[in-house]
C-alpha cells in the first residue's frame, strides 16, 4: 500500500481549498486500493470535520491552535502564517522522519515542506499542489526556487495556472501537471439539493452571490452595477451569501445607496446548492479564482452563470465564446450590466443550451475523475 499524506494548514474552514483537501483524500480512500491516504491535522485547523467514522483519514498532531489564530486581514493573516511556519517545522520534520509517508503533498504553506526536503533527504516524494491563483512575491519566489529541485510534481488546477509557471521558470516544466480539482460528487450534491429550510430574508427566483466578503470576490462591483442598471432593479433582488472582514463596509454602501431592500447579505451557509437552485441567476465578480468552486456548484444546480473572466479557471469552465454562460471583462462594471442585460433579453432556448453544456464540460471536476487523474500521476 502506497501511503500519501495531506498537508495544508489554514486559518479560514471555508476556503474551497478545505473542500479539495478532505475530497481528494477520502476519494483516494475510497476509489483506490493501491493507495491509503492521510490529512495532517496540525493544528487542530481540521477538529471541524473529524468525527468517530471519519478519524482514520486523519494524522492529529493535538497542536490545537487553530481557534486562537488572528483570522481576517493581511497582516494578521501573515502573522498567522509565521506562526505555523515556526510551531510546525519540528512536527512536520518528526512526520517525514517517522512515518515516512510514499508521498506527501503540500496545498497550503508550501514554503515549509520546500525548506525541510531542501535541508534534509527525506525518501517522500514532495508534490506541490497549487492552491488558488499563485502570487509570486520576491520571498516566495526565491523559496520556491531554492526548495524546486527537491519537488517530485506540481500539480495545478488549471491549464492557465501550469502555463504561468511555466513561464515563471521556477520548477521544471516537465514536473507541472494540471489535476483539476474534486469538487463534488453526485451523491452528496445531490442530498445538498433535497434539503428544505431557507433563511427567512431568502426569496425565490432571484441573483444569487456566494463568498467570503474579501477584497478577492470585489462584491462592490456589483453594488455599482445595480445602481445603474434599471432593468435589472426593476426584475431582481441580489441576495449574497458569505461572510468575512469587509462585511460591515459593504453593507454601509448599500444602505447609503438606500438598497438595502434590494441587495441582501444572508450570512455564511453551509449549504448553498439549495439556495442556488431556488434562483435564477448566479453572477462572480471575482478579481481572481483557480478554477471557481461556486462556478461550478452553480452550473450543477441548473442556475445562469455571469462571471467575471478573471484569472484562472471561469474562462476554462464557461469557456471564451460563452458557451456555458457570459463572460464579463474583469473589473468592469460597464461590460457586467451588458451581459445581465443579454442574460435579462436572451431566449429562453439560448440559456438552456448554456446550461447543457457547462454540465458538461465540469464532469471533469467530479471526486471520481480527480482521484483517477491521481492514480496516473501519483
Amino acid at each position: 500500500m502506497i501511503s500519501v499524506f495531506y498537508w495544508g494548514p489554514f486559518i479560514d474552514n471555508r476556503i474551497a481549498t478545505v473542500k479539495a483537501i478532505y475530497n481528494s483524500a477520502l476519494g483516494i480512500n475510497k476509489y483506490s486500493n493501491k493507495f491509503r491516504a492521510s490529512i495532517v491535522n496540525s493544528i487542530g485547523e481540521w477538529n471541524f470535520k473529524i468525527n468517530k467514522e471519519n478519524s482514520k483519514n486523519f494524522l492529529d498532531q493535538n497542536l490545537n491552535i487553530y481557534n486562537q489564530l488572528p483570522k481576517f486581514g493581511f497582516m494578521k493573516s501573515r502573522i498567522s502564517y509565521l506562526l505555523i511556519f515556526i510551531l510546525c517545522f519540528f512536527q512536520l520534520l518528526n512526520i517525514l522522519k517517522k512515518h515516512k509517508p510514499d508521498i506527501f503533498i503540500a496545498h497550503l504553506i508550501v514554503s515549509l515542506p520546500l525548506v525541510l526536503f531542501r535541508i534534509f533527504n527525506f525518501k517522500s516524494k514532495l508534490i506541490i499542489r497549487i492552491s488558488g491563483k499563485p502570487k509570486l512575491n520576491t520571498f516566495r519566489k526565491f523559496v520556491w526556487k531554492f526548495g524546486s529541485k527537491n519537488v517530485y510534481k506540481v500539480f495545478c488546477p488549471t491549464s492557465e495556472t501550469k502555463e504561468i509557471l511555466r513561464k515563471k521558470k521556477i520548477f521544471d516544466e516537465k514536473k507541472i501537471f494540471v489535476v483539476t480539482d474534486p469538487v463534488f460528487n453526485v451523491k452528496n450534491f445531490c442530498s445538498l439539493k433535497k434539503k428544505k429550510g431557507f433563511d427567512k430574508r431568502f426569496e425565490k427566483n432571484n441573483i444569487i452571490m456566494v463568498g467570503r466578503l474579501t477584497y478577492q470576490k470585489n462584491f462592490d462591483l456589483i453594488i455599482d452595477a445595480y445602481i445603474k442598471n434599471d432593468n435589472l432593479k426593476n426584475k431582481y433582488k441580489i441576495f449574497i451569501l458569505g461572510a468575512g472582514e469587509l462585511e460591515n463596509s459593504l453593507k454601509r454602501k448599500i444602505k447609503s445607496n438606500n438598497l438595502h431592500n434590494k441587495i441582501i447579505f444572508l450570512g455564511h451557509k453551509n449549504n448553498v446548492i439549495k439556495y442556488m437552485k431556488s434562483s435564477d441567476l448566479f453572477i462572480s465578480t471575482s478579481l481572481w479564482e483557480d478554477p471557481g468552486f461556486v462556478l461550478i456548484e452553480a452550473a450543477l444546480s441548473n442556475i445562469s452563470i455571469i462571471s467575471s473572466d478573471c484569472p484562472s479557471g471561469p474562462k476554462e469552465i464557461i469557456l471564451e465564446n460563452e458557451s456555458g454562460g457570459y463572460l464579463f471583462k474583469n473589473n468592469n462594471q460597464q461590460d457586467l450590466n451588458k451581459k445581465i442585460n443579454q442574460f435579462l433579453i436572451d431566449d429562453k432556448n439560448v440559456i438552456l443550451e448554456k446550461k447543457i453544456y457547462i454540465k458538461k464540460n465540469i464532469k471533469k471536476f467530479s471526486v471520481f475523475n480527480h482521484v483517477n487523474l491521481m492514480k496516473k500521476y501519483l
